[in-house]
């Protein structure tokens, strides 16, 4: 059930508030000033809370700044007989939901109160599904390796500086990516990426710039690409290494110019979108070969990250098997499995050529095949080395 705050000197306002609340059964607390609102506020969580503006000792704009400096984030709505079109902008560019004037339309005042609660909703979901993200890209370890890369995100987020992310498969480039985007200053931007070597050449110049309708045989309708897709944030190119001749240079001209052209269309669009991009070759051995562009390789590696392979940080391995065994459990909603120690400094004899996404991979087969708690048998049984 909501629970919503009602403060406002006026007791007849309030007991009015409370009579129509309260039958729409929702869960409603009174307070007579702005401080014993605060007060309120600091002992429990509301999802609402109407306000009035015009109070004796605080009032209702001081208790919105209040409430924000607490820490509060209930949805705010303010009341008040003297309202004007200036007191209702301050109110809702200080972040209130709405304004309304004093006496409240019933139905204005009951939608009002249903689509703050949905909002209430909406960015309660919202930070959920942040906190799921960031642990799902969460950077396990502790070695001078890992250590290193951290650092380098740590210097390079804030900047808009491009970034040309190195490692073998398997080793977490992705994340490196993801990691960079979340702590920057367009993080509540898209993140967009794309793997280049799964899209065939003869696409992949659709999929990044988008096409016009006609402009090939299946163009049945214009589309935007990844470009626009990630406009304001940050795009993510995977595996660049892979990309054709004629895409490399199209994707130059927008890093130089921050222009693209759809397939099909001459008419240039601008796009403000910061590139990071990811590979496992070696590309001064393919630009030597002809198959990469060196002037985008110098456009792409303002700042380099080599990301570690797994072989190189098996310090790590131990965090690592205990966070898989994690989130493991918990997508499966089962109890967590142990595993022995002898079995975990077996694992880290391992060469790992496939790095973590193989010791993932590894550590999910035990959890199936495993005994509760994983032995050095079940290793030998179900690893593959």
């Amino acid at each position: 059930m909501p629970k919503i705050l009602i403060i406002d000197d006026e007791r007849f306002i309030r007991a009015s508030l409370r009579e129509i609340l309260e039958y729409e059964k929702f869960e409603v607390t009174e307070a007579q000033d702005g401080e014993e609102g605060l007060a309120k506020m600091q002992e429990e969580d509301f999802d609402l809370v109407l306000c009035d503006i015009k109070m004796p000792k605080m009032d209702g704009i001081e208790v919105l700044d209040q409430a924000k400096a607490m820490g509060r984030t209930p949805q705010f709505i303010m009341i008040s007989a003297h309202g004007s079109i200036e007191t209702a902008v301050e109110a809702t560019k200080k972040g209130a939901f709405d304004f309304i004037p004093k006496p409240p339309d019933l139905n204005r005042l009951l939608l009002t109160v249903r689509n703050a609660l949905d909002k209430k909703q909406l960015v309660t979901e919202t930070k959920v599904l942040k906190k799921k993200l960031s642990k799902k890209f969460d950077m396990v370890g502790e070695s001078p390796a890992i250590a290193r890369v951290k650092d380098t995100i740590e210097k390079v987020a804030p900047t808009d500086a491009r970034v040309l992310i190195t490692g073998p498969n398997g080793t977490g480039k992705e994340l490196v990516a993801h990691w960079i985007h979340q702590k920057s200053n367009r993080q509540a931007e898209p993140f967009v990426a794309v793997n280049c070597a799964a899209i065939p050449s003869e696409l992949i110049e659709s999929e990044l710039f988008g096409h016009e309708k006609g402009a090939f045989t299946s163009a049945h309708k214009q589309r935007n690409g990844k470009f626009e897709q990630a406009q304001g944030g940050t795009l993510f190119l995977d595996e660049i290494g892979d990309m054709s001749l004629s895409a490399q240079s199209k994707v130059l001209r927008a890093l130089q110019e921050n222009l693209i052209n759809r397939v099909g269309s001459d008419r240039d669009i601008k796009v403000d979108v910061r590139v990071l991009a990811a590979t496992n070759k070696d590309l001064k051995k393919e630009i030597e070969a002809g198959r990469f562009r060196e002037d985008l390789y110098h456009r792409l590696s303002v700042i380099l990250v080599q990301v570690p392979a797994l072989k190189d940080r098996k310090e790590d391995i131990p965090l690592l098997v205990e966070k898989f065994l994690d989130d493991i459990a918990q997508e499966n909603g089962d109890a967590k499995k142990r595993i022995a120690k002898d079995a975990l400094l077996k694992l880290q004899e391992f060469p790992w050529t496939g790095n973590i996404r193989e010791l993932r991979n590894v550590i999910e087969r035990l959890v199936i095949l495993g005994e509760p708690v994983i032995s050095l048998e079940d290793i030998k049984k179900y690893a593959d080395y």
